[in-house]
């Protein structure tokens, strides 16, 4: 495979479906070599082809981001087939939204850790040295409003999401001085499988209204917008941003709203 270092790398975790592939995509109509990891290898190599057919320029690689080894090797495979890495998408994740009593220890609890937030601190860990020696990068991290406004039977999804961005915060301030910027995107509900593999079971019929939902599209095009304007931090939809600061400053209220119109009902209260 040619290295061409005048165009651009992006490597992007969860890239299989959803937003990791709806992301792929954009980038790679923009211009960048993508770097496709993800666990589903036959899913990757469709996507590859898609791009190359479009005229994109693509590499598939099998990688588990709960495994320090197969994140190792993810990235230098990357660097073996482009010469660097100009841009990390850490968007690999998965929830499962129950009651914390209900959460498998291992397969709940641990995996969602291991995945969402160990994963996206070991891929930054992999990329930094190419990053740092290049001085210049970009490390963006895929939280969750759930990242700010943690809400019943996202416990431990919440606290992932919380930590990713503590994470983001210190690294940030770590490596700026070798002008690598860390973002962080934080979207809230978005039409992906989300709730397929989530295990959710709910009594009442509370959900997003559709006009809030995003598509994997639209995250996609916040991410484009992050990679060219790179920020701290990007809240979509725009609007999701004043619940975040509402439970901020009234984090009473927050917790009253949330037990009558969700909890006492789920719960049989």
């Amino acid at each position: 495979m040619s290295v061409e270092p005048h165009k651009p790398v992006i490597l992007i975790t969860g890239a299989s479906s959803g937003i990791g592939a709806a992301t792929a995509r954009l980038f790679a109509a923009n211009g960048y070599r993508v770097a496709l990891a993800a666990r589903r290898l036959k899913r990757l190599q469709e996507l590859q082809a898609e791009l190359e057919a479009a005229g994109g320029e693509a590499l598939a690689i099998q990688a588990d981001v709960s495994d320090a080894a197969s994140i190792q090797a993810m990235v230098q495979r990357t660097l073996e087939a482009y010469g660097h890495i100009d841009l990390l998408f850490n968007n690999a994740g998965f929830g499962r939204t129950k009651w914390l009593e209900e959460l498998d220890p291992q397969d709940d609890i641990a995996a969602q850790v291991n995945t969402n937030l160990t994963g996206a601190i070991l891929a930054a860990r992999a990329v930094l040295p190419s990053m740092m020696h290049r001085r210049g990068g970009h490390i963006i991290n895929m939280s969750s409003v759930s990242g700010w406004l943690a809400t019943p039977t996202y416990s431990v999804y919440a606290a992932t999401k919380f930590g990713l961005r503590g994470f983001s915060d210190a690294l940030r301030r770590e490596v700026g001085v070798y002008n690598i910027r860390v973002s962080v995107i934080y979207p809230g509900a978005v039409t992906t499988d989300f709730s397929t593999h989530s295990g959710a079971s709910r009594k009442t019929a509370l959900s997003t209204p559709k006009a809030l939902v995003l598509t994997p599209e639209q995250v996609a095009k916040a991410v484009l917008s992050l990679a060219r304007r790179p920020r701290r931090a990007l809240i979509i939809p725009a609007i999701t941003g004043l619940s975040v600061l509402l439970a901020s400053l009234f984090p009473w209220l927050a917790d009253w709203v949330q037990e009558r119109i969700f909890t006492r009902p789920e719960r049989g209260f």
